[in-house]
């Protein structure tokens, strides 16, 4: 090769390095895409764990984080909760360090959910001041597990990718590397109703590069769309500076399986997450309901997999996207890592596109008309037009347990895993995940979100579903459910579902091992207020100050307990939570935690009546009916655009005002300049004669 072909050569990958890199540094949102031809892990049979319901074995990663948290941290948080227990009636020295294994769930179904459950878990939070002084806070601390679905996964994935901040931080920011949630800016027509408008269209343009980038190797999808969408508004890396920008990558690279790298992870801080999600046949196309039988899968930082008896298989979640048949890879370089992105697994959960997205003429059916469905229409048409996909109203999961159990796995010839949302079966709370029988839980804290009724209030639908499913499906493979009202109207005429209800509180030998639930469900305020927790599923923005009335709502019916026939908080409350929690690790029941109980259980043999819970509020609110914090924080986001178009039109005024100025004095002046000659012409009368001759001779005649 000559010198100049060799410059030219040099100089020619000087600039393409250059180039591409430029690339990359405008569009970090690509770190979206999965990598692919990766090396797979050599292991003597399969990537694939199977097991059956009657040896079922944790993840070897789970067992010791479990084990480790509740030796190193929950023990140290139980004594900083109970103290020396004497307040509810026992010596916390008598309890011999053996305490039961909690774990809390949360339902879930959009923003509603999202923050109904930051608000509950801020009560049961010993970091928070108020919670703690009330004997609820510290609930939190002593959970092992800590389960979402749908809208609640949104608020569990902010937890996490912030390293696990209190809930007034990761709501309302902490002024350092956080904004908090920015729920005012609408998730899918943040900017304004239009389609046009310029921040909307960089907004889903950033949100079509990252799922393009993915589409390159792999089908996407609608959830694909979502995820991103929620992403920008719950994961950290967004500012209300660079929300329309490609400045960060929004979330996109965050992934879920490196959830165990946090600090607060490595410091067994945290309860182990668990995010669940259901599941159709594959090829089946249903848009409604899924029958109970149909698998439902979990999401933990370790693995992705189902304890249903008909699948009873895991995979490590690190290699989720593989396509794997009898549990192998097709060939030692065929696996995929970077597919579970943090907000792919947050928009599978909360997939409910089945339902809404109508896949004849690609439309949206929202309830709603403040632009949502436009805006969801206009980028899930770019998205069609641009990318390829095997189904677009489902969560695309290549399918790695191919071959598994095909006797009984719906899926066991299918290619593709469709996914939907965690309540598309109506078990809106996750509580299967916490009753498998490994896991061995003794209580369960259900935070219920769900907007069953004509008021959007919880009705008992989700508990209903999962005690069903467990009976006729999951009996062999999960603990049982405790005894609880029988129907959803049940459910209301004893009042359970407006005020906190211990299940399970008797257990009698020969009866089945169930665990103890401590429902909280949301609810009016205790003291009759106006309630503004009980919002529709697609409302997809909240002002500010909206916000702060919801979650304020919700934490106080936290605090409040209830106590019968008033409308009055129970001063008790805290200690009565604490009488449940620790219930299952006493062998006699105190005086106080007795009366606790008399007043909290739920016994089938004398139902509680909604008529001790009196002057209750059931119709919605708006505590913000105005929005105009949402107008203001429009304004200052596109402060600088607005000021530019200010400008311009008070020059464009300007300018046509001084053109009428300019023009009325040019009128003027030619007014004037005529006038002039007028009476030039009548001082100079020579120019009306013949100037060859001295005598006056008229130009023309006057007769």
């Amino acid at each position: 090769m000559t010198y100049p072909a060799l410059f030219i050569s040099l100089a020619l990958h000087i600039i393409l390095s250059c180039v591409l890199s430029f690339t990359v540094a405008q569009n970090p949102v690509d770190t979206y895409a999965p990598t692919v031809n990766v090396n797979c892990p050599e292991t003597p049979n399969s990537l694939v764990r199977t097991f059956t319901p009657q040896n079922q074995i944790l993840n070897a990663s789970e067992t010791e984080y479990i084990t480790s948290r509740e030796s190193y941290v929950i023990t140290q948080a139980w004594s900083n909760w109970l103290g020396n227990a004497s307040d509810i009636g026992y010596d916390f020295e008598n309890l011999g360090g053996k305490f039961p294994r909690i774990g809390i769930a949360i339902g879930g179904e959009g923003y509603r959910t999202a923050q109904f459950g930051a608000a509950v878990l801020s009560g049961l939070d010993w970091r928070n001041t108020t919670a703690r002084e009330r004997g609820t806070g510290g609930l939190l601390q002593v959970a092992s597990y800590l389960s979402a679905s749908s809208g609640s996964s949104w608020l569990l994935g902010s937890l996490l990718m912030n390293d696990w901040p209190s809930i007034t931080e990761l709501v309302y920011g902490n002024g350092r590397n956080f904004s908090g949630w920015m729920l005012d800016l609408d998730l899918i027509v943040p900017s304004s109703p239009l389609v046009n408008d310029r921040n909307n269209q960089e907004y889903w343009g950033s949100i079509l590069a990252s799922v393009e980038s993915k589409a390159d190797t792999l089908p996407t999808s609608a959830t694909d769309l979502w995820g991103r969408m929620i992403s920008y508004h719950f994961l950290n890396e967004t500012t209300r500076g660079n929300f329309y920008t490609n400045q960060t990558g929004h979330g996109a690279g965050q992934l879920w399986s490196q959830v165990s790298l946090l600090p607060s992870f490595q410091n067994y801080t945290i309860p182990l997450p668990i995010v669940a999600a259901d599941s159709r046949e594959a090829g089946s196309g249903s848009t409604t309901a899924v029958p109970l039988n149909s698998t439902v899968y979990e999401i933990t930082p370790f693995e992705f997999g189902s304890w249903d008896p008909s699948l009873s298989a895991m995979l490590p979640l690190k290699f989720a996207g593989t396509y794997l048949a009898d549990g192998l890879p097709a060939n030692p370089s065929a696996c995929v890592t970077g597919f579970d992105q943090a907000s792919f697994v947050m928009g599978t959960s909360s997939s409910f596109f089945n339902a809404v997205l109508n896949v004849t003429d690609g439309n949206f059916g929202f309830d709603t008309s403040d632009g949502d469905e436009a805006g969801m229409n206009f980028i899930f048409d770019q998205l069609v037009s641009h990318t390829p996909s095997n189904v677009m109203n489902a969560a695309n999961w290549p399918n790695p347990f191919k071959g598994i159990n095909p006797g009984t796995f719906q899926d066991s010839s299918a290619d593709q895993l469709e996914l939907l949302d965690g309540g598309s079966n109506y078990e809106k709370i996750p509580l299967s995940s916490l009753l498998v029988n490994a896991r061995g839980l003794d209580v369960v804290v259900v935070i219920d979100g769900s907007a069953d009724d004509s008021n959007y209030w919880p009705n008992g639908t989700s508990l209903l579903t999962t005690f069903e499913r467990i009976s006729s499906i999951l009996s062999s493979s999960h603990q049982p459910m405790p005894p609880i009202p029988s129907t959803a109207a049940q459910f209301v005429s004893t009042g359970v579902n407006m005020r906190p209800t211990f299940f399970g509180c008797n257990l009698t030998q020969g009866q089945p091992a169930y665990p103890v639930i401590i429902y909280l469900p949301n609810a009016p305020p205790l003291d009759g207020s106006a309630p503004a927790t009980n919002t529709g599923d697609t409302q997809f923005s909240y002002t500010s100050k909206f916000t702060a009335v919801f979650i304020n709502q919700a934490f106080s019916n936290t605090l409040g307990g209830f106590e019968p026939n008033t409308t009055s908080p129970d001063p008790y409350w805290g200690q009565c939570l604490q009488c449940a929690a620790i219930d299952r690790a006493v062998t006699l029941r105190s005086d106080f935690c007795s009366q606790c109980f008399a007043q909290y259980c739920y016994d089938p043999n004398n139902l509680p009546s909604k008529s001790e819970l009196p002057s209750r509020q059931f119709a919605f609110v708006d505590p913000d009916p105005g929005g105009l914090q949402k107008v203001e924080q429009w304004l200052e986001v596109n402060k600088s655009s607005l000021a530019g178009i200010i400008v311009a039109i008070v020059v464009g005024i300007a300018g046509v005002v001084g053109f009428i100025f300019w023009w009325r004095r040019r009128r003027a002046r030619m007014s004037t300049y005529s006038r002039v000659d007028e009476i030039r012409e009548d001082d100079e009368p020579w120019r009306y004669y013949d100037s060859g001759s001295l005598e006056l001779t008229p130009r023309m005649t006057i007769t």
